[in-house]
């Protein structure tokens, strides 16, 4: 299940996890990966941006020393690198999530080695469902804060002093300086981009009535299943990111309706040709 046969048990000590990541960093120079500048991580149904990156070196996952392997079926589990735009980029192609069995630690593996590889800005996208019904499928939503309501944090255990302090903050998880760089390019491609607040849930079930309720009194407008602990641990590296959700389904608690994953994918693809503008533009900028 595990990338290369390897078992991917991080144990707490220090050392072993800085020598899994530079053991994977180490065989990713060897295959051809060197100082990427832009890290960007898909979500569900939200793979053609990889069509605009020219191509130089593509592994799958399960080849990579201590990477987890993608068990969901519309996640590909490529890593890809190359050019988009003139700026070299590392970009996974399907993500890991808490449902699928995988720890915090796990999860967010692949930033870790992003950041030691050299990426300097990531970039991230989620699909979720709008609780917020100013929101319509197939718009798109800049995170600017959220609300963690995964079990247990990425951080949890001894901290590691080379990888980032003990108590981070996250005043500002997601940079300033990159959230109003998007803002001001989905101003000039004429693109809505709304701008509200991403939660968290462990999934993978979809959420009750009550579940759509309570998450809005709290402060959501939009829920999804991932990017909180990847993000986590960007600002724990000092490792700047700016995240979007893709809108795939209205969560009106009063006007619920059985959402079927397959149509979810596809409200996610049509809304993608907008997130290659916005992402595609703001890379060429990095």
């Amino acid at each position: 299940m595990f990338g290369a046969g390897h078992s991917f048990v991080f144990s707490q000590c220090k050392i072993s996890m800085m020598e899994q990541i530079k053991e994977t960093v180490q065989f990713l120079n060897q295959k051809g990966i060197h100082s990427p500048k832009v890290g960007v991580i898909l979500g569900s149904g939200l793979g053609k941006l990889v069509k605009e990156i020219d191509v130089e070196v593509s592994i799958d996952y399960e080849e990579i020393p201590n990477f987890p392997v993608s068990t969901v079926e519309f996640h590909k589990g490529h890593l890809l690198y190359g050019s988009m735009n003139g700026v070299k980029v590392l970009a996974m192609q399907g993500r890991f999530h808490y449902y699928e069995g995988y720890s915090l630690q796990e999860i967010t593996f692949p930033v870790r080695v992003m950041k030691l590889l050299g990426v300097e800005n990531l970039l991230i996208s989620n699909a979720g469902g709008a609780l917020n019904l100013d929101y319509h499928k197939g718009s798109i939503m800049l995170i600017t804060d959220h609300i963690n309501l995964l079990p247990g944090n990425p951080l949890m255990g001894p901290n590691n002093d080379d990888l980032g302090p003990r108590f981070p903050d996250m005043s500002a998880p997601y940079d300033t300086g990159l959230n109003e760089k998007m803002i001001k390019i989905a101003e000039d491609q004429g693109v809505t981009l709304h701008r509200g607040v991403y939660v968290a849930v462990p999934g993978p079930n979809l959420e009750t009535r009550a579940e759509y309720r309570f998450l809005r009194r709290i402060g959501a407008d939009v829920v999804g299943m991932s990017t909180i602990p990847e993000v986590i641990v960007a600002n724990h590296m000092n490792l700047p990111c700016v995240a979007v959700s893709v809108v795939t389904d209205e969560c009106d608690p009063d006007n619920l309706e059985k959402v079927k994953i397959d149509d979810i994918i596809a409200t996610a693809a049509r809304a993608e040709i907008d997130l290659i503008k916005l992402f595609g533009t703001l890379i060429k900028t990095l």
